[in-house]
Order: C-alpha cells, then structure tokens, then sequence
C-alpha cells in the first residue's frame, strides 16, 4: 500500500470519528424539544368572553368613599391579550375625616364685620358639605396583558387554576355637586364685592360655585388575579385606578381666596373590587 492510500485512508477514518459524537446527539435529540410546555391545557381564557358581575370600593378617598357595583366586559383574543370595559355606578359615604372636620364647624356663618366680606374663612357645615362631590357613574376601557398563570393545590388533593392580568386604558367618570343657589351664590368669584360703604374684596371663597362636577376623562390602570373554581367561573380580585382632574373638596385648594379651574389637579382614584367571571362559552377547550 502506497503512502498516498495510508493517508487517504487515515484521513477518512479522522473524520468518521470526529462527526461520530455530533451524529450520535442527532439521534439522541430529544422528541420533547418540539412539544408543548403542557399537555392537555386548558384554555380557559382563550377566545372566550368575560362578563364580570362586580362590587369596588374606593381605598384611598379623601372626603367621600364611593361604594357601587357594576360589569366588566372582556373578550380575550388568546391566552395572553384581551379587550374590555368597565362600568360603574356608585353611591356616596362621608369618611371618618369629613365626620372629624363636620363636628368642628358652625351651622351657620358669623355676621360679617363692618367693612368685611365674611365673617370667617371656615366654611358653614352646609357650606362645607354642599361643596364636595359624588361619583355617580365611572368606567374604564382598557387593553390586558396575561403574563402568568398555573395552578394551586391544598394539601395535594384541591387544585384551583389562576391567573395573574394587567390591565391599561382609558378612564371616565361622570361628577356631581349639589351646592344649592342660595349657598353658592358668588357669580363672581375673587372679584370685590359691594358692601355697606363700597366695594371690598372677596375674602370668601365658601360661597363659591365648586366647579368640581361633571364628565370627566382620564387614565386607567388595574390589575387582578383570577381564581378558577371550574372551568367557565372564576373569582375576580383587582385593584383598579382612575386617574383624571378633580377637585373633591370643591373648596380654594391654592389659597386664592377664590374657587377656580386651577384648584383642580389630576388625582388617583384607587378603587378595590371583587367580582364573580362567567366565561362564554361554557365549554372549555385544551391544548394537544
């Protein structure tokens, strides 16, 4: 055998043993590699649509807690992204701090003294009680994200499925005020008015309109879990907040002795809420 066949065949047998490992792991590649994470999943969200029978309640009010119920609706485009409103109508509690700032007010105004708008800068009880607001109706319309889910299990024989969402949008609120004519009667606010030898300044901002109610549009952000007692119903648990202008104590935030548009700042509305999540259809699918 020539020099030229011993290298030939030297160098054949070289590369039949260095592509010998990388053959082997080809064949040894796991039939797993291309399966899905879990098998027979159910897909209790996906393509299906959420309505959401709810009850929230502010959690960070100043003056007035609002306390309603209302509906959710969200139709989820897959496991990870949906779509959906909020609506709600709401009733109206005074918190502690209005009970504590009512008992240390007059029920009426001192009669101002000579050459004086006002008697005082603290408001009457009426007065103080007229200019705060009400939420009667507020929503939201928002885009979800469901980043995690999985299952939960009590002492290895109960198994509950859940999930974890984001959500982010649009918020609208609808206010309202009730200070009557004959409380807030300053057309005028800031502008001196006339007293009993000529004009004097408007020291008064209590009998200003509150300018604190009406439609009012705004930011939302939310997020929640979801807890599966089967596979078309689940407990709903969020954390919500509409974000938008307001004023609620419809009094001269700023000190100006006047009650304006500037006394408005763009205020979080943190509201917490439970809810019961009927998915349609009722009929679950699973993966493969």
């Amino acid at each position: 055998m020539t020099n030229n066949a011993r290298l030939l065949i030297g160098s054949v047998l070289a590369a039949g043993l260095l592509a010998g490992p990388g053959l082997a792991a080809a064949e040894n590649k796991s039939d797993l590699d291309s399966q899905p994470a879990v098998r027979h999943r159910l897909l209790l969200v996906a393509k299906r649509l959420e309505a959401t029978p709810m009850f929230e309640s502010t959690i960070n009010a100043d003056f007035r807690h609002f306390v309603g119920g209302g509906l959710k609706l969200e139709y989820h485009l897959n496991d990870m992204l949906s779509f959906g409103v909020i609506g709600v109508g709401s009733a109206s509690i005074d918190t502690k701090l209005t009970e504590r700032v009512l008992k240390t007010l007059e029920e009426s105004d001192p009669t101002p003294p000579m050459g004086a708008s006002s008697g005082s800068r603290e408001p009457s009880k009426t007065e103080f009680s007229q200019h705060l607001n009400k939420m009667p109706f507020h929503g939201a319309a928002y885009a979800s994200v469901t980043p995690w889910y999985g299952k939960l299990a009590a002492f290895g024989k109960a198994f509950v499925n859940f999930d974890f969402y984001f959500q982010g949008g649009v918020a609208f609120a609808q206010l309202t005020s009730s200070c009557e004519a004959s409380v807030c009667d300053d057309t005028n606010p800031g502008a001196p008015e006339m007293g009993q030898n000529g004009p004097v300044p408007d020291d008064n901002p209590n009998d200003d309109p509150p300018l604190n109610s009406g439609f009012k549009p705004g930011l939302y952000l939310g997020g929640g879990i979801h807890v599966f007692v089967n596979d078309f119903m689940a407990i709903d648990l969020a954390v919500r907040d509409y974000a938008f202008t307001d004023n609620p104590s419809g009094a001269d935030f700023n000190a100006d002795l006047a009650v304006k548009d500037d006394d408005s700042r763009f205020l979080h509305h943190l509201f917490a809420g439970v809810g019961v999540s009927i998915m349609l259809p009722m009929k679950v699918k699973r993966t493969r």
